[in-house]
């Protein structure tokens, strides 16, 4: 189906059972769900399919080994299920992943340690291995560059890692195998009730973003999965002149992630500081042939696109690195700085119809006007919060019950089958990340040109005949991850990726636009 075809299908004579505005993690998940549980359903996507926070994660998919401290048992149960689902469904995207805390006091690795063996005894038998205390020298064997200065020894755990805006791409695909409309660069900008058509009936005005042409689309039920901007659209369902304007259900904050060359600790084992000077945590995880130092935490009351890092995140970033790697980090060391904004909840008390805070750390509220709203949650627990949100609209005669749990054995686009080996995820980008599309891949044409960075000329062509691609941004930064890698060779990539796109017919590759984004994801005043 075109673009167009796909528009023209959302026509108002189509009324869907279910429409999810939101194409993160949270939207995406509640869309397949929908669908496996035989809903029609459309999702629509202001931007591109993880063009938020969902594609700017720290990479982790973890059983909550945090929450051991604040008691948090069923909550920890839960995102190791979870996190085990999402390995089976997808192993090409989210795999198992080492992790060791370096000990450089004498209880550290006892005290770890110990929590450590509780998370393995509650994984059970979706643990991903044992629990190992190391000595001197296998904590500097599995940590090739971290700091030898005072290291007493470490503990090894495992955890998950994924690549964040493939896994979205993957749940669009598959919800859209499963008969869901999965529309990028359409933009809610009007939401209203119909009671003279139907008491149960809504109206979306949509805006396609790539032509401006306008659309609506009617639903007999709509969720709210817009992230850290679920506000806005409850501010647009309002009727005007007749409902308050509903109180803020999001206070953001900004998690910042910066990427090095692996040659500062070139193993396969990820890094943990739990408690650095300030009391927070540093992680440092190879990730597709690089290295992720992060990550902060810092309120900030406005929602941009692309937020930047503050001055004192990076400080704290390369200064706490600096401390337990044996080279020190340099500003001038940094591949790539990447931003994300993080739905921190505070549920509102005057929603009509109630609201339900979840032991998941997510919160959904059906306001008077029939709107399902669901913010917070992590990637980990994505389909679980989807299963929840689902459920919450059976039990608001929103949409009538049917069974669910088809999400935890239905595989993903792409997912090879279990005999076949996988690449690790720490491995620099190749044709394995498509799993068992790779063969779809090498038939387009193009299979033999290297643009960089692994990516060919073949693999930008199936981006966007297969994978919903329409800009440069699209292909760089959540198709093939060359932004988030090294924005530099990104820059240097463009031109030829918009060339091809131009070839398949891309009306708006938008090539000045991403040369301009690959500057915001460099340090301040740094030039190509």
């Amino acid at each position: 189906m075109t673009r167009a075809e796909l528009l023209q299908s959302l026509a108002p004579q189509a009324v869907f059972d279910l429409v999810v505005v939101g194409g993160g993690a949270t939207g995406l998940g509640v869309a397949l769900d929908a669908a496996l549980r035989g809903f029609s359903v459309a999702l629509l996507e202001s931007q591109d399919f993880a063009g938020g926070t969902s594609s700017r994660s720290t990479k982790l998919l973890h059983g909550g080994v945090r929450y051991l401290a604040q008691g948090n048992v069923a909550l920890v149960r839960e995102a190791l299920a979870e996190r085990a689902t999402v390995l089976r469904i997808a192993p090409h995207l989210a795999q198992p992943l080492p992790f060791v805390m370096p000990s450089y006091g004498w209880w550290q690795t006892p005290f770890y340690g110990a929590g450590l063996k509780l998370y393995d005894l509650m994984a059970g038998r979706a643990g991903l291995g044992r629990t190992a205390f190391l000595s001197r020298a296998e904590t500097l064997a599995a940590l090739p560059g971290v700091n030898p200065q005072g290291l007493r020894g470490g503990v090894r755990y495992w955890d998950g890692q994924f690549d964040d805006a493939r896994l979205a791409l993957a749940l669009a695909l598959t919800a859209e195998a499963a008969g869901a409309r999965v529309v990028n660069y359409a933009q809610v900008t009007g939401i209203r009730r119909l009671p003279e058509v139907s008491p149960a009936l809504t109206e979306l005005e949509v805006s396609d973003v790539l032509t401006g042409d306008l659309h609506r689309v009617r639903a007999r039920c709509v969720v709210n999965a817009t992230g850290v901007w679920v506000d806005d659209l409850r501010a647009k369902a309002c009727r005007v002149g007749q409902d308050p304007l509903p109180e803020r259900m999001v206070s953001p904050s900004q998690g910042v992630h910066v990427v090095v060359d692996r040659e500062f600790m070139p193993g396969d084992h990820a890094l943990l500081v739990p408690k650095t000077r300030d009391g927070r945590v540093l992680f440092a995880v190879p990730w597709l042939g690089k290295l992720i130092l992060g990550t902060t935490d810092t309120p900030r009351q406005d929602l941009p696109r692309e937020p930047q890092a503050f001055s004192e995140e990076l400080d704290f970033i390369l200064g706490e690195a600096g401390l337990v790697l044996s080279r020190p980090v340099r500003t001038e060391d940094i591949r790539s700085i990447w931003v994300g904004l993080r739905p921190l909840v505070a549920p509102p008390s005057t929603a009509e119809g109630g609201t339900k805070v979840l032991s998941r750390e997510h919160t959904i509220v059906v306001d008077g006007n029939g709107l399902v709203t669901v913010t917070g949650g992590k990637w980990t627990t994505y389909r679980a919060m989807a299963e929840d949100v689902l459920e919450r609209c059976f039990a608001g005669g929103l949409l009538p019950a049917r069974a669910g749990g088809l999400s935890e054995h239905h595989t993903l686009v792409g997912a090879p089958d279990a005999s076949t080996p996988t690449t690790p995820l720490h491995q620099a980008p190749g044709p394995h990340i498509y799993g068992n599309r790779a063969l779809q891949v090498a038939r387009c044409p193009g299979v033999a040109r290297d643009l960089g960075l692994g990516l060919t000329e073949a693999m930008v062509r199936h981006a966007v005949r297969c994978e919903h691609a329409h800009t440069v941004e699209d292909v760089l930064a959540r198709r093939w991850r060359a932004l988030f890698l090294d924005a530099r060779r990104a820059a240097l990539m463009a031109p030829a990726v918009a060339a091809i796109l131009e070839d398949e017919r891309c009306t708006a590759p938008a090539l000045d636009r991403f040369e301009a984004l690959c500057v915001h994801y460099l340090p301040a005043g740094t030039h190509f």
